[in-house]
């Protein structure tokens, strides 16, 4: 599975106009699901995203997570991280996984979110042409793949 992270003081997703997720300080996660993921990789990056220290302390490092400082999170389900563009100007998405293994795998990964604690936890619609609405806070974006984890 991979997650692009970004850090946002608020994000909102809509769906044909009409609003399904927002939230305010906190995390915009996009997450995509690869080939031969499954739950492990769901649960571990969902406890890697929650727990990575991107916020700020009193001194500007970064030494807070979601967590310390209360953030809600947003995941936008987004098949195009597994983009494969080496080849020709079309990406292939060759390498995703097929709607039916990835909206569970998905799902699994809000659960643990909540599960572990992260308050609100928004989500977009799987499968739906979304817009995304995304206020970075830095800008901080960070990169999260289960190939490296697992």
């Amino acid at each position: 599975m991979r997650v692009l992270l970004q850090r946002v003081t608020s994000g909102v997703v809509r769906v044909n106009g009409r609003e399904v997720g927002r939230i305010g300080h906190g995390l915009v996660l996009l997450v995509g699901a690869g080939q031969g993921d499954g739950e492990a990789q769901a649960v571990k990056l969902a406890d890697k995203a929650a727990g990575l220290r991107v916020f700020n302390d009193d001194d500007g490092r970064f030494n807070r997570s979601l967590f310390d400082v209360g953030g809600g999170a947003l995941v936008v389900s987004q098949f195009t991280l597994y983009a494969d563009s080496r080849k020709g100007r079309r990406p292939s998405f060759t390498d995703a996984a097929a709607p039916d293994i990835a909206r569970p795998l998905i799902d699994r990964f809000v659960d643990e979110l909540r599960r572990l604690g992260v308050n609100p936890v928004a989500t977009g619609e799987f499968g739906a042409s979304m817009q995304v609405e995304i206020h970075n806070d830095g800008p901080v974006t960070v990169w999260l793949d289960s190939d490296g984890l697992m």
